[in-house]
């Protein structure tokens, strides 16, 4: 499977490999990054890496490790997500605390979502944050992303939000 890697102003988005291990454990292992999501020790997150690897062999779409262009730092992971019984291919974003407020997980998530309409035979994109995490909820309106529903998945109190390709081209055509 040919993994893409993409570029933005600020970042590069890059298949994810066992490099990213250690780093990838430092931001997952941090309580408050991992307060709606869980926290991962080393061996934990050697595996969410390696269920992401997979993804893109499984379902055609994954995740990217995300790093910062001006200093070669993995700031976190973006990408897409799906699996059976899912609501819809999700745009996901997973920025380490040491990076929020820089607008690198819109950024990291624009890039994913373009791709993802250019890719793929899709109507519909969406994220699905805990309900009150609020600033996944924030980012995801950033992104012209609408509530839709509420929904448990995985045993999380989830907040469904989505968006469709005519409106998404809309809006990172101008």
């Amino acid at each position: 499977m040919n993994i893409p890697t993409l570029t933005t102003g600020r970042l590069i988005l890059r298949p994810i490999h066992r490099d990213d291990l250690d780093a990838s454990t430092a931001i997952w292992s941090d309580p408050e990054f991992g307060r709606y999501i869980g926290i991962h020790d080393r061996h934990s997150m050697w595996h969410n890496l390696a269920a992401n690897i997979g993804a893109w062999a499984l379902e055609g779409v994954g995740s990217w490790s995300v790093v910062e262009r001006a200093t070669g730092a993995l700031v976190g992971r973006a990408g897409l997500w799906n699996e059976p019984g899912w609501p819809g291919i999700e745009l996901v974003w997973f920025i380490g605390r040491p990076w929020w407020g820089r607008g690198y997980a819109p950024e990291a998530a624009r890039a994913a979502g373009t791709w993802a309409f250019a890719n793929h035979d899709v109507d519909r994109l969406v994220t699905i944050p805990n309900r009150d995490n609020l600033k996944s909820i924030r980012v995801a309106e950033k992104l012209g992303m609408t509530f839709d529903h509420y929904e448990v998945l995985h045993d999380t109190d989830s907040a469904v939000y989505a968006i469709i390709r005519a409106e998404w081209e809309a809006r990172t055509s101008s």
